[in-house]
Protein backbone atom coordinates (compact mmCIF):
# COMPACT_ATOMS: atom_id res chain seq x y z
CA UNK A 1 0.00 0.00 0.00
CA UNK A 2 1.23 3.56 -0.82
CA UNK A 3 2.05 5.67 2.29
CA UNK A 4 0.00 8.65 2.53
CA UNK A 5 1.93 11.89 2.23
CA UNK A 6 1.93 13.79 5.84
CA UNK A 7 3.80 16.70 4.79
CA UNK A 8 2.63 20.42 5.54
CA UNK A 9 2.19 22.16 2.03
CA UNK A 10 4.66 24.31 0.93
CA UNK A 11 3.44 27.44 2.67
CA UNK A 12 3.45 31.16 0.29
CA UNK A 13 6.96 32.60 0.48
CA UNK A 14 6.64 35.60 2.18
CA UNK A 15 6.59 38.84 0.84
CA UNK A 16 9.58 41.14 0.30
CA UNK A 17 10.05 44.29 3.31
CA UNK A 18 11.25 47.52 1.58
CA UNK A 19 11.93 50.36 2.88
CA UNK A 20 11.93 53.91 0.93
CA UNK A 21 12.55 57.29 2.22
CA UNK A 22 11.37 60.08 0.28
CA UNK A 23 12.49 63.75 1.50
CA UNK A 24 11.74 65.97 -1.24
CA UNK A 25 7.93 66.93 -3.28
CA UNK A 26 10.31 66.29 -6.51
CA UNK A 27 11.21 63.01 -5.56
CA UNK A 28 8.15 62.08 -4.21
CA UNK A 29 6.47 63.40 -7.86
CA UNK A 30 9.26 61.02 -9.67
CA UNK A 31 8.34 58.40 -7.32
CA UNK A 32 4.46 58.34 -7.72
CA UNK A 33 2.33 55.94 -9.69
CA UNK A 34 -0.84 58.13 -9.89
CA UNK A 35 -2.08 56.29 -12.66
CA UNK A 36 -2.60 53.25 -11.13
CA UNK A 37 -6.35 52.35 -9.71
CA UNK A 38 -4.99 52.22 -6.01
CA UNK A 39 -1.93 54.10 -6.54
CA UNK A 40 1.66 53.05 -6.46
CA UNK A 41 5.41 54.24 -6.28
CA UNK A 42 8.06 53.47 -7.77
CA UNK A 43 11.24 51.64 -5.78
CA UNK A 44 14.49 52.28 -6.93
CA UNK A 45 16.14 48.27 -5.79
CA UNK A 46 18.97 45.86 -7.63
CA UNK A 47 16.88 43.10 -6.35
CA UNK A 48 15.57 41.05 -9.17
CA UNK A 49 11.37 40.42 -9.09
CA UNK A 50 8.86 39.38 -11.42
CA UNK A 51 5.81 41.11 -12.52
CA UNK A 52 2.76 40.21 -9.62
CA UNK A 53 5.14 39.39 -6.74
CA UNK A 54 4.10 40.60 -3.51
CA UNK A 55 5.89 43.39 -1.33
CA UNK A 56 5.56 44.93 1.43
CA UNK A 57 7.07 48.25 2.27
CA UNK A 58 7.56 50.87 4.91
CA UNK A 59 7.51 54.31 3.16
CA UNK A 60 8.80 57.48 4.58
CA UNK A 61 7.42 60.98 3.59
CA UNK A 62 9.39 64.14 4.20
CA UNK A 63 9.65 65.12 6.91
CA UNK A 64 7.22 63.00 8.94
CA UNK A 65 8.69 60.64 11.34
CA UNK A 66 5.84 57.98 10.39
CA UNK A 67 6.58 55.20 8.34
CA UNK A 68 3.60 53.86 6.41
CA UNK A 69 3.66 49.92 6.04
CA UNK A 70 2.03 49.71 2.99
CA UNK A 71 1.36 45.92 1.08
CA UNK A 72 1.25 45.56 -3.08
CA UNK A 73 2.11 44.03 -6.29
CA UNK A 74 4.81 44.50 -8.51
CA UNK A 75 3.38 45.89 -12.07
CA UNK A 76 6.48 47.77 -13.24
CA UNK A 77 10.15 46.62 -13.62
CA UNK A 78 12.81 48.77 -14.97
CA UNK A 79 15.84 47.28 -16.01
CA UNK A 80 19.72 47.91 -15.08
CA UNK A 81 20.93 49.71 -18.10
CA UNK A 82 17.52 51.30 -19.07
CA UNK A 83 17.00 54.08 -21.57
CA UNK A 84 17.52 57.47 -21.06
CA UNK A 85 18.94 56.25 -17.87
CA UNK A 86 16.14 55.87 -16.06
CA UNK A 87 16.90 54.30 -12.21
CA UNK A 88 16.49 50.71 -12.13
CA UNK A 89 13.70 49.45 -9.88
CA UNK A 90 10.14 48.27 -9.25
CA UNK A 91 6.69 50.30 -9.63
CA UNK A 92 4.44 48.81 -6.32
CA UNK A 93 0.78 48.76 -7.20
CA UNK A 94 -0.86 49.80 -3.46
CA UNK A 95 -3.23 47.06 -2.14
CA UNK A 96 -6.72 48.70 -1.92
CA UNK A 97 -7.08 48.62 1.57
CA UNK A 98 -6.63 51.01 4.38
CA UNK A 99 -2.58 51.29 4.35
CA UNK A 100 -2.77 51.54 0.15
CA UNK A 101 -5.94 53.76 0.07
CA UNK A 102 -4.12 56.12 3.53
CA UNK A 103 -0.69 56.14 1.50
CA UNK A 104 -2.41 57.16 -1.58
CA UNK A 105 -4.20 60.25 0.17
CA UNK A 106 -1.04 61.12 2.14
CA UNK A 107 1.08 61.47 -1.41
CA UNK A 108 -1.63 62.98 -3.40
CA UNK A 109 -1.65 66.26 -0.49
CA UNK A 110 1.60 66.68 -0.43
CA UNK A 111 1.87 66.76 -4.11
CA UNK A 112 -1.35 68.92 -4.55
CA UNK A 113 -0.47 70.80 -8.01
CA UNK A 114 2.16 69.21 -8.99
CA UNK A 115 0.33 66.44 -10.21
CA UNK A 116 -0.31 67.99 -13.05
CA UNK A 117 3.18 68.78 -14.18
CA UNK A 118 4.32 67.44 -17.28
CA UNK A 119 8.04 66.72 -15.91
CA UNK A 120 8.96 63.17 -16.68
CA UNK A 121 8.87 60.11 -13.72
CA UNK A 122 10.69 57.12 -12.86
CA UNK A 123 8.06 55.13 -14.72
CA UNK A 124 6.48 57.15 -17.79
Amino acid sequence: MPEADHSKPAAAPRPTVLSLNINSKSALYAAFMPLLRNGGIFVPTTRHYALGDEVFMLLSLMDDPAKLPIAGTVVWITPAGAQNNKAQGIGVHFKNDEAGVEARRRIEGLLGGVMQSGRPTHTI
